[in-house]
């Protein structure tokens, strides 16, 4: 008897089938996305202020894991010399240190780009007093917009008699006139150690090694 039970079908797949993409119209959508991003990451650069990539520069100075966005409070005080908002009458050191200590958190050791012009607007009420507090403000904002830090250059050496005296080999005495030849240049492990001459001959003999040339001149001479 056969089977009068229907055999189940599969539902046809009715999404309908991708077109082949054409490489051509592929790379300039990626061009374009590309090109989009980029003009939002050129807005978002030119959007900071004078102020704030000054900001970002002493922050990262010396520091090559600094992100930009905290500054210590060492490169602050940098910031406030090689800027001159330290007039050494006005505005000193001491009064760098105490507004970074006021103005960061208790617990932290960095302060962010709002906290620095908090900081920044602190001293200028000291650094220009004859002036309003906004006119103060945008002063000292005027002496740190587009400034970086300055590198100050290699210290050269200063010649003295004393280190003159005590590199100069040929004034040295005792065993470490030893460890130098004549002319300054070390003799290695020589100059350290007593080695032991097994060459046969008496120590100081300076005619080492010519036996043998002279034995073959006088077997000449008898030829």
């Amino acid at each position: 008897m056969a089977d009068s039970k229907p055999k189940s079908t599969k539902p046809a797949n009715k999404t309908p089938p991708k077109s082949p993409s054409d490489p051509a119209k592929d790379r300039a959508a990626k061009r374009l996305s590309c090109d989009s991003n980029s003009s939002h990451e050129g807005a978002v650069a030119g959007d900071l202020s004078a102020l704030e990539e000054a900001f970002r520069k002493f922050a990262i100075h010396g520091d090559t894991r600094a992100t930009g966005k905290e500054m210590h409070g060492k490169n602050w005080s940098k910031l406030c010399k090689d800027c001159h908002v330290i007039d050494g009458k006005n505005v000193t050191v001491t009064d760098v240190d105490i507004v970074f200590s006021k103005i960061k958190g208790k617990s932290s050791r960095t302060i962010t780009f709002d906290q620095f012009k908090e900081a920044l607007q602190e001293l200028s009420k000291k650094r220009f007093k004859d002036k309003s507090d906004e006119e103060a403000v945008q002063e000292i904002y005027k002496l740190i917009e587009g400034k970086a830090p300055v590198i100050s250059g290699v210290t050269k050496a200063i010649s003295s008699p004393t280190v003159s005296r005590l590199t100069d080999t040929s004034k040295f005495t005792g065993s470490h006139k030893e460890r130098f030849d004549p002319s300054g240049k070390g003799k290695g492990r020589a100059g350290r150690e007593d080695l032991v001459d097994a060459s046969g001959y008496v120590s100081g003999y300076k005619h080492a090694g010519t036996y043998d040339h002279k034995v073959q001149g006088s077997n000449c001479c008898e030829c």
